[in-house]
């Protein structure tokens, strides 16, 4: 099973709740907190929130083949940019 962590901020975003709700809630629960480098406390979703979890990100409307067009187009002027032989050219004087 995938271990999710997220911040009390996060939480209260996935439970539609207020930051010290979603800090109570991860007391209730008794789930695994933690302190991270970065100085924010994060908790181990259990089972039923990791399901909740993955539920909210199936149901958002990511534009994914919009996504892949704009990496393509991009690579392609990348591409366009710095040819082989320009590529050797520059290699060569340095």
């Amino acid at each position: 099973m995938a271990q999710i962590w997220m911040t009390y901020d996060e939480l209260a975003e996935l439970s539609g709740c207020t930051f010290a709700e979603a800090r109570m809630r991860a007391i209730h629960l008794s789930l695994d907190r933690r302190k991270s480098r970065d100085g924010a406390t994060r908790v181990k979703l259990d089972l039923a929130l990791t399901a909740k979890y993955f539920a909210s990100v199936r149901d958002a409307d990511f534009d994914l083949d919009g996504a892949i067009e704009a990496l393509q187009a991009t690579h392609r002027q990348m591409a366009e940019l710095l040819t082989p032989n320009q590529f050797l050219g520059r290699r060569r004087s340095a």
